[in-house]
């Protein structure tokens, strides 16, 4: 069923759900940045829109789970999704549905909710010209068996890394970087997760 453009409009606008929300959707806050250095958590996927109208998904993997239930078996999909700025802002999440459609909207919603901020720099003793193209030091992250490793690369050296995680450190931002993974890598979720914990790991947020 189709709705008149109008209508969908209206289907989309955001009311907020919380103070801090209000305080976004009427521009008294305009920085994401604030929002963590202050400490504040969000708690509404929109405020990251409307502070990162630049953000955008990358669905890293949809899989079939089932489960026993005393009417029968339940089959569902879960949808595992990163999101970035590709200047400093990533998130991974993941979300489970009848639907592969809705369990990739959730995902994107929880890595919204989870969208933490990338430490930038130049950690590179070939380059050090100051700017933020890599990461300023080695960061290591793990998630299940898969452990990633981010190393500062020299400027126009790009990713040195398989297509999966290519995509990932460019939704986060870093453009020049050696990558190691140790164990399971074929496990996209946990390849997500670990770049995501690495991330974390920089600033030693608990989130």
């Amino acid at each position: 069923m189709s709705f008149p453009p109008r209508q969908r409009q209206e289907e989309q606008v955001w009311v907020p759900r919380t103070k801090l929300g209000v305080l976004v959707n009427e521009g008294k806050i305009t920085s994401l940045g604030d929002i963590f250095r202050n400490g504040q958590r969000v708690r509404e996927a929109e405020i990251v829109r409307k502070l990162l109208p630049d953000v955008r998904n990358e669905v890293v993997g949809v899989s079939v789970v089932q489960k026993q239930t005393d009417a029968g078996e339940l089959t569902r999909f879960l949808a595992v999704v990163a999101v970035g700025d590709g200047a400093g802002w990533f998130g991974v999440g993941k979300g489970k549905a009848m639907q592969t459609r809705e369990a990739i909207e959730k995902a994107t919603t929880a890595a919204l909710l989870k969208t933490i901020p990338v430490k930038l720099g130049c950690g590179s003793w070939e380059c050090r010209c100051g700017r933020p193209h890599s990461v300023p030091y080695k960061i290591r992250g793990k998630a299940g068996s898969v452990t990633v490793e981010v190393i500062p690369g020299p400027r126009a050296l790009g990713l040195v890394a398989g297509p999966a995680l290519k995509n990932l450190l460019q939704l986060a931002g870093v453009k020049d970087a050696w990558i190691r993974t140790f164990g399971s890598t074929n496990t996209m979720s946990s390849l997500a997760n670990a770049v995501y914990d690495a991330f974390r790991m920089s600033h030693g947020l608990n989130v």
